[in-house]
């Protein structure tokens, strides 16, 4: 069964079709449409998985009580210390704030 599609008009950055068109170019894409296309798929999907994890957050605290700050943190070392690392070395300390001064 074929998908129907409909036609559209919107304005986006020239930087962004400039980009599609290298894909298709490359052949990464075969239109600039199917291109645009998956695009948003992939951004209705991650948005449907956020969606699925807030709904999962809130009933989790529905049954246990609010995620607490420290909690959060202590499963953030958790992760930390459990992670693979795949590029670079294992971070053993916080890094550091950055001391640049910000262009305004």
């Amino acid at each position: 069964m074929t998908i129907r599609k409909a036609r559209l008009t919107v304005t986006v950055d020239a930087n962004l079709v400039d980009a599609g068109n290298r894909a298709v170019k490359t052949g990464r894409a075969d239109s600039l449409s199917g291109w645009v296309n998956a695009a948003l798929a992939e951004r209705e999907d991650k948005e449907r998985r956020l969606r699925a994890m807030a709904e999962a957050v809130a009933a989790y605290e529905a049954e246990f009580g609010v995620i607490s700050d420290q909690e959060m943190a202590a499963q953030q070392r958790s992760d930390d210390k459990n992670a693979i690392v795949v590029r670079g070395t294992r971070r053993t300390a916080p890094r550091p704030a950055s001391r640049r001064s910000r262009a305004a």
